[in-house]
């Protein structure tokens, strides 16, 4: 039986869209800004990018078991979607604000800023992701969600990826400080008008349970999930596929195909690959066992980036290749996702509870940490680069942003297949579970 209406699916396409438009402008241009507008150097900037992760590992997991343990009349996870853009928006537009002062101030600022954000973007993104599970009794329409949910998610990210560059250059250009401060103002304001509605329209039709899961014991949704640790590592390695091409694209663009301007074209590519990827998953997964769509698309999608960088042949096989491996990246988040799901039916089997919170949390922080260390790899290479700003490329410069685009996202979907040796859930098994599950809340109504 149907139960999610349209206004609610639009709406959450549209809440992950706006979302993704702040986070998106966040990765892209955050670092550049940082060594390039504030004149931090690279050191301190992964300084603060590993700072802002460790902390973000006690934050996210926390505000999972908050969201858990929420009780209102408006739900479980409405309230957060009603409070989290106003945060949002404020910490987006801090992190882009050059306050000047001296260089030790500066990167105290820079730090604050940069942490504040990762924290009120928890606030949202947590329960945007865990209400997905509880919209509805039925999987498909769940799963129907999560894709709707990735697609607004990339098209936020093309946008972004598209427009920003002509969006900077009407406010002053990328070497103007000014401009990344008005660009992440409209950014910001439309995306948290956007995530807005989610808290107005979306429903909870999963009740929790009448008694709260104390935080001790709802850590073991993950430590007594065999499947979901495995699954985790895995996605911590994928994750970083699209966010170390994120970091490094404004680099790339600018001293391996010399002109910003291709960072409109990465983003079409994007697009085009990652919503194909994600549009025929839902298809696929009805058909295979989503660990072995997973596991071909990380194959395949090592192939396809690695190529450019044997091959050679500048900016447009470049892109028609860069659009082939974020198809199966594309492939990579909706069948991942999905296997989320199954984790969390697996806990309420399991352990009694569901824990979507603490669940998502973590799905949270492994995107938070695979942008880190995406940062983090970048920071040592700018170093090893002897990289200085408006610096004229050559060969080192060339071939290292090449290496991090095209090299390192290969190595990354390689690595990502071999924490799954240990996912066993088959799909006769998912489907037991569901069907035990049905028949326990029948018997509890």
């Amino acid at each position: 039986m149907k139960q999610i209406t349209k206004t609610e699916k639009w709406t959450y396409t549209g809440s992950l869209l706006g979302q993704n438009m702040i986070y998106s402008f966040v990765a892209m241009y955050v670092m550049f800004f940082f060594t390039d507008l504030l004149r931090i150097p690279p050191q301190s900037v992964t300084v603060i990018m590993v700072t802002a992760s460790l902390w973000d590992a006690v934050n996210d997991i926390l505000m999972g078991m908050i969201a858990d343990r929420t009780k209102t009349r408006w739900g479980k996870f409405r309230p957060y979607l009603l409070a989290g853009p106003f945060v949002i928006a404020l910490a987006t537009v801090l992190c882009f604000w050059n306050f000047g002062g001296s260089a030790a101030g500066t990167v105290a600022v820079a730090a604050v800023c940069y942490v504040l954000w990762g924290m009120s973007y928890t606030v949202y993104d947590i329960p945007i992701w865990a209400i997905s599970s509880v919209s509805s009794h039925n999987a498909d329409e769940k799963n129907g969600m999560v894709t709707l949910g990735k697609i607004g998610g990339t098209l936020g990210t093309v946008i972004v990826s598209v427009g920003s560059v002509s969006l900077l250059n009407a406010f002053g250009g990328e070497r103007s400080a000014g401009a990344y401060t008005a660009a992440a103002c409209v950014i910001a304001g439309v995306g948290a008008l956007l995530m807005l509605l989610s808290g107005f329209v979306l429903k909870e039709r999963i009740e929790p349970p009448a008694k709260g899961i104390p935080f001790r014991r709802n850590i073991h949704t993950i430590l007594d999930n065999g499947p979901l640790k495995a699954l985790m590592v895995s996605l911590l390695v994928v994750n970083m596929v699209n966010n170390i091409r994120q970091v490094a694209q404004m680099y790339f663009a600018v001293y391996v195909w010399g002109d910003s301007g291709y960072v409109t074209w990465i983003g079409l590519s994007l697009v085009l690959g990652m919503i194909f990827g994600m549009a025929i998953s839902p298809a696929l997964i009805r058909r295979f066992d989503k660990k072995y769509i997973f596991l071909a698309a990380c194959a395949a999608g090592a192939v396809s980036s690695f190529l450019p960088f044997a091959v050679g042949g500048g900016p447009v096989p470049g892109l028609i290749l860069l659009g082939i491996s974020f198809a199966f990246t594309g492939m990579t988040t909706i069948s991942s996702t999905s296997m989320l799901m199954d984790c969390i039916d697996f806990a309420e089997l399991k352990l009694g509870f569901r824990g979507e919170g603490v669940v998502f949390s973590m799905n949270t922080f492994l995107n938070k940490l695979s942008s880190t260390i995406s940062k983090g790899v970048l920071g040592l290479a700018l170093t090893a680069m002897h990289y200085v700003d408006n610096m004229d490329p050559n060969p080192t410069v060339v071939t290292g942003f090449s290496l991090i685009v095209y090299v390192v996202p290969a190595v990354c979907f390689l690595l990502a297949m071999i924490p799954l040796v240990f996912y066993r859930l088959k799909p006769a098994q998912i489907e037991d579970i569901r069907t035990e599950l049905e028949t326990r809340r029948s018997a509890e109504k």
